[in-house]
């Protein structure tokens, strides 16, 4: 965390622009920023909590707060009715995890150790998960796309509700039932470096914060929109992803560097396990709550890379294996993915 705290200067430079009804774009810029380190807090307190609170409750916790920023950031947009950036940025998550952190994890650890192992249950169960989620967003979209008066707001109240019941099946699984199976092999400290009142003062202050910044961040996508020229699908997909997942992706390098390849790939295909599953479908009850009706149609586009991405992952990772060509090859994927959205 140390090598981001100088980005914490960001929010107060946001939050003096916007007061002096600055530039749009600097405010969405500094926002960006400051959104960066908070969120590395917030998961750095969650995990903290969890410590203290014992495996079960803690792996709950962790699953829940995992993406607690970027969840925050796409509630903003959904309440501002910018539906198509709420949707990109799912998909951005997914693939973003997928390929981007996951490979360079393994391509940086990979230039460390020539072959670095790992859980093989634990990635096939996430993929598998994965796959299953991807079924439940195809369905809706094909069913939509395909019929005149389709019925969407039941349909994708009614897959959300299906996809919540499976990630709580696999909590259970993970954390309950098989729990031997899914503790990693390279454990890492058990130790709690914070009390108890420092963790949640810390996790209540950077949610504060996270808060204020991510409706600056919000409020700047359509004048970056219009003065830099790039889509809100291109700031969907790539940017909010990017830095409200930062520094727990520089955690899964950290964790690759240190040959701790089990949890490494936990952060990474976890993280968007919890997206597919979790955050998505909890977007689409909140969206209905706030007369902002969510729905899973998204463009073939986005379900071609989100099946692309997970079916990658799954041929990669089933061996246990990595070194640092295939990490290589996910970043390669991932590159022009982001390429093709960009030219959108």
């Amino acid at each position: 965390m140390k090598y981001l705290n100088s980005l914490l200067l960001a929010i107060p430079l946001s939050i003096f622009l916007h007061l002096s009804d600055n530039s749009p774009v600097l405010i969405f810029l500094t926002a960006c920023l400051s959104i960066i380190p908070l969120s590395g807090y917030m998961g750095k307190a969650t995990e903290e909590i969890a410590i203290y609170v014992g495996p079960r409750v803690g792996g709950l916790l962790n699953a829940t707060f995992g993406n607690a920023a970027e969840l925050i950031i796409t509630i903003f947009a959904l309440k501002a009715g910018l539906l198509e950036v709420v949707k990109a940025s799912i998909t951005g998550s997914i693939i973003g995890n997928l390929l981007l952190v996951l490979g360079l994890s393994m391509l940086l650890g990979g230039f460390k150790y020539k072959t670095q192992k790992f859980n093989r249950a634990v990635a096939v169960m996430h993929t598998s998960m994965l796959l299953m989620a991807v079924t439940g967003l195809i369905i809706p979209a094909v069913f939509l796309n395909t019929h005149s008066n389709p019925a969407a707001e039941p349909l994708s109240l009614g897959v959300a509700a299906i996809l919540m019941l499976v990630y709580l099946l696999s909590l259970i699984f993970s954390l309950h039932t098989h729990k031997d199976v899914f503790r990693p092999s390279q454990e890492s400290s058990d130790k709690p470096k914070w009390s108890k009142l420092k963790s949640f003062t810390i996790l209540l202050i950077a949610t504060f914060f996270v808060v204020i910044e991510s409706e600056f961040l919000v409020a700047g996508i359509e004048p970056v929109v219009k003065t830099l020229g790039i889509s809100e699908l291109f700031i969907g997909v790539i940017v909010i992803p990017i830095i409200g997942n930062a520094a727990e992706h520089s955690t899964s390098v950290i964790m690759a560097l240190k040959n701790k390849m089990d949890i490494s790939l936990e952060i990474a295909i976890g993280s968007s396990t919890q997206i597919a599953l979790f955050v998505a479908p909890l977007l689409v009850f909140i969206g209905y709550s706030m007369g902002q009706p969510l729905d899973f149609l998204f463009t073939s586009y986005e379900l071609i890379v989100i099946i692309m991405a997970t079916v990658i992952t799954a041929i990669i990772s089933m061996d246990g294996r990595s070194n640092w060509l295939e990490g290589a090859q996910l970043l390669a994927a991932y590159s022009i993915m982001a390429l093709a959205f960009l030219f959108v």
